[in-house]
């Protein structure tokens, strides 16, 4: 696979794997045997990225996806560049923001312990913690970069103030937000922002959360245990609203004889040469189908034809409900 560079040189496959799905937010844990066959499986196929986090975890703290990753990763260590992240802390059961410098250092020293690694390629603020000046999380950051702990850092889901502010003290090499066919939002200040500071960008959910992969029923029900059940764009009404989005990526997916999610993950590709998606899955044929996405080209014309139809269709593409946890933590 072709590699691409994020920031000011971390050198990684054009797609990287989310891992979060294989324990955490997508129903039941898979098996653990199996998914360390899925993730080595990826190695071999090209991907050199591989996205974790320490709040990816089930409710009493025995099921961590940074153990599965590190396991599975352990033999190709010096091949790979592994992603996890802290500010998030899971207190009985329970997300709790907390960004402070000994917090951060603390979970870091139990991330490297479960990824069995001595440093962390790329380490990721969570969410941005209101009550720790990004500053000092910066300054946290520049610390262990020092250090050797880690090789580069970034913000995950991070506001343009926020940004700009983090950068100053200590470059960051990538920011990570939710990005695809079916919500754009990074693209009116986030993207340009990026280009401007020399960062990477980072998609998770490229695919919508599986939507654009065209396998989803509208009237499939989600688990209480998966995230999509709490999720607007996932009702009924409103994925049965998004259809035109799904019909309009499988008419380019026939003329390219490609599947569907391979157009939505090529399109999202192909926006700037520093975006490096991470879809997540738990089976091997489908991330190697994801990678054909890679051979995908999409013209100059095409492209701007997409985004002239996108630009008109009215979709029911809400993230989350503006009350919630979730929703209040998003761009600060």
């Amino acid at each position: 696979m072709k590699k691409r560079i994020l920031g000011k040189g971390l050198e990684v496959s054009e797609m990287g794997l989310g891992c979060m799905g294989m324990t955490h937010g997508f129903g039941e844990v898979s098996d653990e045997a199996e998914m360390i066959e899925v993730i080595r499986g990826a190695v071999k196929a090209g991907i050199t990225m591989f996205d974790t986090a320490e709040c990816y975890q089930n409710d009493d703290g025995t099921i961590y996806n940074e153990t599965l990753v590190g396991k599975a990763l352990k033999p190709y260590r010096d091949q790979v560049v592994i992603a996890t992240k802290c500010g998030i802390k899971v207190v009985n059961g329970t997300q709790v923001l907390d960004a402070r410098p000994e917090v951060i250092r603390a979970s870091l020293e139990g991330s490297l312990k479960r990824l069995q690694t001595e440093y962390v390629d790329l380490y990721y603020l969570h969410r941005v913690d209101p009550n720790t000046p990004i500053e000092v999380v910066a300054e946290t950051m520049k610390e262990l970069m020092e250090e050797g702990k880690i090789k580069h850092w970034g913000l995950s889901e991070a506001g343009i103030e926020t940004i700009k502010k983090a950068h100053a003290i200590c470059p960051l090499t990538v920011v990570e937000s939710e990005y695809s066919m079916i919500w754009r939002e990074p693209e009116k200040e986030l993207l340009p922002l990026l280009e401007e500071l020399g960062i990477g960008f980072i998609p998770f959910a490229p695919l919508g959360k599986g939507f654009l992969t065209a396998t989803i029923d509208v009237n499939q029900t989600f688990a209480e245990n998966d995230t999509r059940s709490r999720q607007p764009r996932f009702r009924k009404e409103n994925m049965e609203a998004n259809q035109v989005l799904v019909e309009l990526i499988k008419t380019i997916a026939d003329e390219k004889g490609a599947t569907p999610a391979q157009v939505a993950l090529a399109w999202v590709m192909d926006q700037k040469p520093f975006i490096v998606p991470i879809p997540g899955s738990r089976r091997l044929s489908r991330i190697e189908e994801n990678i054909k996405a890679t051979d995908i080209e999409l013209s100059d014309l095409e492209l701007a034809n997409i985004k002239d139809v996108l630009d008109n269709l009215e979709l029911k593409a809400d993230r989350w409900d503006p009350n919630s946890a979730n929703a209040k933590r998003i761009g600060k």
